[in-house]
């Protein structure tokens, strides 16, 4: 037996292989949402999605967090019909379940767990994990994370006590600390919301709530942004902006955007004017007017279009997002290249 062989057989883990053979990281499959550019925030690719692991969405209230989150459970149930969303509730703003009804989730495969504090999170968490086998389709969503109190600062309240509370960021540490390799190696995604504070200084940028923990252990962080989106003097909707503040597969500091409007909810084909403009694939003939091109020929491929007729065009896109040539533009400019580390001497 060689030495190699020998250290496999001597092992006291589980799951122990050798690298190109790991069932950790061989078996997983991405959960791809119906909007390509969601797919690139979590990937760095149109066709990609949401992995197993620590993803967390962050933001100031109002600014879509859930609504996020639910649209990649959305997209799980849909590719594991007989999955379960296990849903611990700190916020109770999903309206009683109306938001999972927008986004076409079956209740009776959402098991809800309301939570009062972190602890108390912490150890249910630990718990079910222990009981989930390799193998079961579970989806974890916490909302939110950043409106648990400690059960030190809750504790304290009872008492009439005013003294800071210095637990809570080392509860969250350990929280993630001890779920986090349990999420990769059963292949289970967890979707945390978390809020923001702004930093104190000159030009203050948003940190994420709930000290360093989260950092540490996400493979994904979000920061959600807001913009009015107005129809003359009329509130329209929103268009928000996805920061990329850590991921595995995406450039850091990528802002990707996402257009929702009040009467059409998400618009599936958002982002993906701007990024054909900049490929070449859309050209503008003329002002408030748009066509698309071969890029080979310079023909144009349609007749001028409108900013609105062009984003809404399922057939337009359906056809770019099967042209190589744009795939790899997108992948080029958001995805994080694997060149090698070391340059030959």
């Amino acid at each position: 037996m060689d030495l190699k062989s020998r250290l496999i057989k001597n092992t006291t883990l589980d799951l122990v292989a050798t690298l190109d053979e790991s069932t950790i990281f061989a078996d997983v499959e991405s959960i791809p949402t119906n909007v390509p550019m969601i797919n690139v925030a979590l990937s760095g690719k149109v066709d990609g999605g949401l992995l197993p692991g620590l993803t967390m969405i962050a933001g100031p209230s109002k600014h879509f967090k859930t609504c996020f989150a639910l649209l990649m459970a959305s997209a799980f149930l849909k590719k594991y019909p007989d999955g379960v969303i296990l849903f611990y509730d700190s916020e109770f703003g999903s309206g009683g379940g109306t938001y999972f009804d927008t986004f076409g989730i079956n209740k009776e495969q959402v098991i809800h767990c309301p939570i009062l504090d972190v602890e108390q999170l912490k150890f249910d968490i630990v718990k079910q994990l222990e009981e989930i086998n390799r193998g079961d389709k579970v989806f974890i969503l916490i909302d939110s994370i950043g409106n648990l109190a400690s059960k030190k600062e809750v504790e304290d309240a009872k008492e009439q006590k005013s003294v800071a509370d210095m637990s809570r960021a080392k509860a969250i540490k350990s929280l993630f600390r001890i779920i986090t390799p349990k999420l990769t190696m059963k292949h289970l995604p967890c979707v945390a919301v978390n809020h923001t504070y702004k930093e104190i200084g000159l030009y203050p940028k948003d940190i994420v709530g709930g000290g360093t923990g989260s950092y540490y252990s996400a493979n994904d962080i979000w920061i959600i942004g807001r913009q009015k989106d107005k129809d003359g003097k009329e509130l329209s909707g929103y268009n928000f902006i996805i920061k990329i503040e850590k991921s595995r597969s995406v450039q850091e500091e990528s802002k990707i955007p996402v257009s929702v409007s009040f009467d059409g909810g998400i618009n599936r084909w958002t982002g993906l004017l701007d990024i054909a403009l900049e490929s070449g694939h859309v050209v503008k003939p003329k002002v408030g007017w748009y066509a698309v091109v071969d890029t080979e020929t310079g023909e144009f491929k349609t007749n001028n279009m409108r900013e609105a007729d062009i984003e809404s065009n399922n057939d337009i896109w359906n056809d770019l997002l099967s042209n190589t040539n744009f795939i790899e533009f997108i992948e080029q400019k958001y995805r994080i290249a694997n060149e090698p580390m070391l340059q030959d001497e």
